[in-house]
């Protein structure tokens, strides 16, 4: 076989095995119709928005509980004290949050607020006008020698006394209005629990416990419950003093002179009742009037319940016909003896006898007047007494430290 023959053969055998046939090819590769998913990426963005919505709704209501927090949060506690006992609590915004009476006087005063509910949510300005009002109206500071006591609870004491001045005047302009000439009193006050047991066992505000406290750091024999039920006039003034004696109240002086005025009907008769513990002889000013009759009025020793001044047209029969107005006489004309004068002096002081020391009792004679001194020490307080011989009448006391 030549070299041409073989590669014509070749030729052949390779075109046999990929034939060169274009249009058959084309021919069988028809149009194929399927069925085509379209794919579609997720969409994220409606989650996102819902958790954004989320968080937003955290946030808030993370600061509207904050902001309520801070709303409802009591910053200040603002008392004010005659004998009736009210208490504000008020935010940091000065808007008042509870008002309460503390005590049943100061339920009546509240009567006309819904016992003090009315007054919240009112600025403290607003609600101090109000009740120093409603206390006027009632008569509780209407004589020259009331008094009023504003207390400030705060843990921040820059705003407490910044309150405390502010309150001062606010309650002053009040009183201004109507004419009141009551002293106002003011104080700032750290509390603490032992303070606030006193003041909720006794039904007082944690300001006038404070000064309940100051008159016993004075004399630690007094008790604290009995002047709690004193003014906030009878505790200034028996501060002022030195608190020699536990006096005897304004009911008290009200029932001794009810007593003495026989021939009035003293269901009918209007009392009142005005402490003068700061005089010279410390006494209750008691008046007493009713239709048809004149006013009469009575000073009623402060720590012994004696009637110092009375009309003798009104007293008991058992009492002396003629009775001087500086000076009236006892109805006993054998006058007392030292053990007498002994007892007048420590009742006064609200001792007994087991309870002094240094007891000394000398009479003496001024201008043919029998009279009594009577001298004693309790605790760190010295008293001097000089009592009259004939009527068992303080002519003179004094109270002061022992050095």
């Amino acid at each position: 076989m030549t070299e041409q023959e073989l590669e014509r053969r070749l030729k052949q055998a390779l075109d046999a095995a990929a034939p060169n046939d274009l249009d058959k090819i084309l021919s069988r590769c028809a149009p194929r119709t399927e069925t085509v998913v379209p794919f579609h990426p997720k969409q994220r963005h409606h989650t996102r928005a819902l958790i954004a919505a989320y968080l937003t709704l955290v946030l808030i209501g993370g600061a509207g509980g904050v902001f309520y927090q801070r709303a409802n949060a009591v910053a200040s506690v603002v008392s004010l004290d005659v004998n009736p006992s009210i208490e504000l609590k008020v935010n940091q915004k000065e808007k008042v949050l509870a008002c309460t009476p503390l005590n049943q006087e100061a339920e009546a005063v509240l009567s006309d607020m819904g016992g003090g509910a009315d007054l919240k949510g009112t600025k403290l300005e607003v609600a101090v006008n109000a009740v120093v009002g409603a206390l006027v109206s009632r008569g509780y500071l209407d004589s020259l020698s009331s008094a009023i006591m504003i207390s400030v609870e705060d843990q921040d004491q820059d705003r407490a006394f910044r309150l405390r001045q502010e309150l001062t005047g606010t309650v002053d302009a009040v009183l201004q209005s109507q004419s009141s000439g009551a002293a106002i009193l003011s104080q700032t006050v750290d509390a603490s629990d032992r303070l606030e047991q006193q003041a909720m066992e006794h039904h007082i505000s944690t300001g006038k416990a404070n000064l309940v406290n100051q008159v016993i750091a004075q004399n630690d024999n007094l008790s604290f419950d009995m002047l709690a039920q004193l003014t906030i006039e009878e505790l200034n003034d028996l501060i002022q003093l030195g608190s020699p004696a536990m006096p005897i109240g304004i009911e008290q002086a009200a029932q001794i002179v009810r007593e003495a005025a026989g021939a009035f009907d003293t269901n009918s008769v209007a009392i009142e009742v005005d402490p003068e513990l700061d005089e010279d002889v410390p006494h209750y000013e008691v008046e007493l009037s009713q239709s048809g009759h004149d006013e009469r009025e009575y000073w009623v020793d402060a720590f012994t319940g004696e009637i110092l001044i009375g009309d003798p047209a009104i007293l008991p029969p058992s009492s002396p016909a003629e009775h001087e107005q500086s000076a009236p006489e006892n109805s006993s004309s054998v006058g007392i003896g030292p053990e007498q004068a002994r007892n007048i002096a420590l009742t006064h002081a609200g001792v007994s006898e087991s309870q002094v020391s240094g007891l000394q009792i000398q009479h003496d004679q001024d201008d043919g007047h029998l009279e009594y001194e009577v001298e004693f020490c309790t605790g760190s307080m010295e008293y001097e007494y000089t009592i009259d011989g004939s009527t068992g009448k303080i002519l003179k006391y004094d109270c002061e430290q022992d050095d």
